[in-house]
C-alpha cells in the first residue's frame, strides 16, 4: 500500500512536465508562426511599395553628404565655427517661427472649442439620438482623414497666401481629432451622477454640464496641449504649400540651395518643438497628479 501511494505522485508529476512541455512547444510554435507572417507581411508590403534595398545602399551616400553640405558656410567652414554668419537671419526667422506658433494656438484653440461642442453629440452614452451620433461621428472622422497639408493647399487655393490658410486647415484637423479622443473620454466616464442629476428632471445639458463635464475637462486640457504641439510641427510644413510660418522660408532655402540656411532654420524648429514638448509634458503632469509623472 505504502508503494502505490509513493508511485502515484511521481505519475503526476511527469504528467504535469509533459503537459508543461508542451504548453511551452505550442508558445513557442505560436510565436515562431507569428514571426513568419509579420515577416511575410512585411516583406510583400516592402515589394508593394517599391523598396529597393539596393537603390538605398546605392544613394545612401548622397543623403549623408546633403547633411554635410547644410553644415557648412559658404566660406568653407563648418556653421558651428561662425554662429553670426550661420544665423544672419535669426530676427526674420525668429518673427516666421512666432507666426507658426500663433498658427498653431489659433488654430489649435478654434479645433479645441469645435471638439468640446460636437464630442458629447458623438459619444454613445451621451448622444440624444442615434442618427445624431452617426452624422457627427462622420463629419469627425472627415475632419481627421484628410491630410493638415491637402487642407492647406485647399485653403491657400481659396483665400491666397498667407496664415488664415494654416489657421483654418489646423482647426479643421484638429476638431476632428479631438472630437474623437474627446468622445472617449465622455464614453469612459461614470454615468451614475448623469443618471441622478436626469432624476430631477435636469435637462439634457444641465446632465452634460454638472455631472459628465466634471469628469472629463482634465483630459480634455491634457488632449489639447498635446495637439498644440502636433499642430507646431504641422505648421512649420503647412509653409511649404504657402500657409504662412516658418516653412516658408524653409522651403525657398531648400529650393535655391541655401544649405547653411536650412540647418539653421531646423536647428530653431528643433529647438521651439523640445521647449513646447517639455512645457505641456510638465502641464499635462500637473493636471493629472503626481500619477501622471511616475
Amino acid at each position: 500500500m505504502a508503494t502505490a501511494v509513493s508511485v502515484l505522485p511521481a505519475q503526476q508529476l511527469a504528467a504535469l512536465n509533459d503537459a508543461y512541455r508542451k504548453a511551452i512547444a505550442r508558445k513557442r510554435l505560436k510565436a515562431t508562426l507569428a514571426v513568419a507572417v509579420f515577416c511575410a507581411a512585411l516583406l510583400i508590403a516592402a515589394l508593394g511599395a517599391e523598396v529597393n534595398l539596393r537603390t538605398l545602399f546605392t544613394y545612401f551616400g548622397n543623403f549623408v553628404s546633403y547633411f554635410d553640405r547644410i553644415l557648412t558656410l559658404d566660406s568653407g567652414g563648418r556653421v558651428w565655427t561662425n554662429p553670426a554668419e550661420w544665423l544672419w537671419g535669426w530676427k526674420k526667422w525668429l518673427k516666421l517661427l512666432g507666426e507658426t506658433l500663433l498658427i498653431s494656438y489659433v488654430g489649435t484653440l478654434i479645433g479645441a472649442v469645435l471638439a468640446f461642442a460636437l464630442n458629447f453629440f458623438a459619444a454613445e452614452n451621451t448622444s440624444p439620438s442615434p442618427w445624431l451620433r452617426f452624422g457627427v461621428r462622420r463629419l469627425l472622422e472627415f475632419a481627421r482623414t484628410v491630410p493638415g497639408i491637402v487642407f492647406a493647399l485647399i485653403f491657400v487655393i481659396a483665400f491666397g497666401l498667407g496664415p488664415m490658410a494654416g489657421v483654418l486647415a489646423i482647426a479643421i484637423h484638429s476638431t476632428g481629432a479631438l472630437g474623437k479622443l474627446f468622445a472617449e473620454i465622455v464614453e469612459n466616464a461614470d454615468m451614475k451622477p448623469v443618471e441622478g442629476i436626469r432624476s430631477t428632471g435636469a435637462s439634457w445639458l444641465s446632465c452634460m454640464r454638472f455631472a459628465v463635464l466634471p469628469q472629463v475637462v482634465a483630459g480634455y486640457a491634457s488632449y489639447a496641449l498635446l495637439r498644440f504641439e502636433i499642430n507646431v510641427r504641422e505648421a512649420s510644413v503647412m509653409g511649404f504649400v504657402g500657409a504662412g510660418g516658418i516653412g516658408q522660408e524653409l522651403v525657398v532655402a531648400i529650393r535655391k540651395f541655401y544649405y547653411s540656411d536650412v540647418s539653421a532654420i531646423l536647428v530653431m524648429i528643433i529647438v521651439t518643438v523640445f521647449i513646447i514638448d517639455i512645457s505641456t509634458g510638465w502641464l499635462r503632469a500637473r493636471l493629472f497628479g503626481k500619477e501622471a509623472r511616475r
